[in-house]
């Protein structure tokens, strides 16, 4: 059944309400050098709006992002599901203005209440795990946030599945304010959320935000095998940058190709089927999107709009599929199955 902006999903294990696509505000600002400027940016917002989209994503590092949204939300800031980030460097050279401590967290938050011109916000993400700080002073900074009124709901992004799960059993037992989302990149070119972090998720009540689920616009058809070679088209900042990262690649470009096959076959653009995708992913709740232009972005929704076969879905699984790595291939493999279980059957709880 065909989605839209306003067929609302509940964040994890929350009761918020969120739009099924998430409008990603790092090309928000021209700072970075491939953004949209204020003008284009305010566009985007107003269509993404304007069709019923309620979340937002941005970060303190994503230039001025924040800023913008700040002026673009006036008048309707209630209505909306704001998230931001906290972690990476403010100012270089100041130790203690970066990192997942307290110091910089309530910092950050005091920052990011500035920019965005309200006097809370909806959802808090540590944007990036730093192996340093202990994982209870991040969530009893968290937890006093939300006491205070100046959070909502907290989240964690770029994280090993085992801390975050770590985290959630100590703040469930300590009775402080759980996590409610984790944003992960995810996409058909890189699946590997789905060996630990994905699943733990699922099973600890974090609803799953992607990241980059176009990869990079590897799926959108932007890329050929001509820039394997460096003999594609005069590269932008964005394109060095995702070719730099490694995301175009022979199998990258394989997986493209099946993609723009069954984007023919049901009359949809590659990037519409690569969401539809993700939209159909266990424990998927909003892939976020991003989009320099308002025709971008309209054509990025229009995912809401593509149903596919469980055929299609099946050869778009298949080229993409990963090694699940150990122990995941030894425990589905058919000796254990085998020795646990012998010839019994077992019907399963849905």
């Amino acid at each position: 059944m065909p989605l839209t902006l306003d067929t609302y999903r509940l964040l994890g294990r929350s009761g918020l309400r969120v739009s099924p696509l998430a409008l990603g505000t790092a090309t928000f600002g021209s700072e970075l050098g491939w953004g949209a400027g204020q003008d284009d940016a305010r566009r985007l917002f107003d269509h993404y709006v304007g069709n019923g989209g309620n979340f937002i994503d941005t970060a303190g590092a994503y230039g001025g992002s924040e800023r913008l949204l700040g002026e673009f939300t006036r008048g309707h800031r209630d209505s909306l599901v704001l998230a931001t980030k906290y972690a990476t460097q403010r100012r270089p050279g100041d130790p203690n203005s970066g990192g997942a401590h307290r110091k910089n967290l309530f910092a950050s938050v005091e920052h990011s209440l500035r920019q965005l011109n309200t006097d809370y916000l909806d959802l808090l993400f540590l944007h990036v795990w730093d192996f340093r700080t202990p994982a209870e002073e991040v969530l009893r900074g968290l937890d006093d946030l939300v006491r205070h009124g100046k959070v909502l709901y907290v989240a964690i992004s770029n994280a090993p599945a085992w801390e975050v799960s770590r985290m959630q059993a100590v703040a469930d037992l300590r009775g402080w304010a759980p996590l409610v989302a984790l944003q992960a990149e995810h996409s058909l070119i890189n699946r590997g959320a789905e060996r630990d972090l994905i699943p733990m998720a699922r099973a600890m009540g974090l609803g799953v935000t992607p990241y980059s689920p176009l990869g990079g616009g590897v799926l959108s058809g932007k890329y050929t095998r001509a820039d394997l070679t460096g003999a594609g088209p005069a590269e932008s900042t964005r394109r060095s940058f995702n070719a730099a990262l490694g995301m175009v690649t022979e199998r990258t470009l394989a997986i493209a190709d099946v993609v723009r096959e069954v984007a023919a076959e049901v009359d949809r653009t590659p990037a519409q089927v690569a969401l539809a995708w993700s939209l159909h992913q266990p424990g998927v709740t909003a892939p976020v999107i991003g989009a320099r232009t308002p025709e971008q972005l309209a054509g990025n929704l229009g995912a809401l709009e593509v149903e596919l076969t469980a055929g299609q879905l099946a050869r778009l699984d298949e080229v993409s599929a990963i090694d699940p790595g150990h122990p995941h291939d030894l425990l589905a493999g058919d000796h254990i199955r085998a020795v646990t279980s012998g010839d019994l059957k077992i019907q399963t709880r849905h």
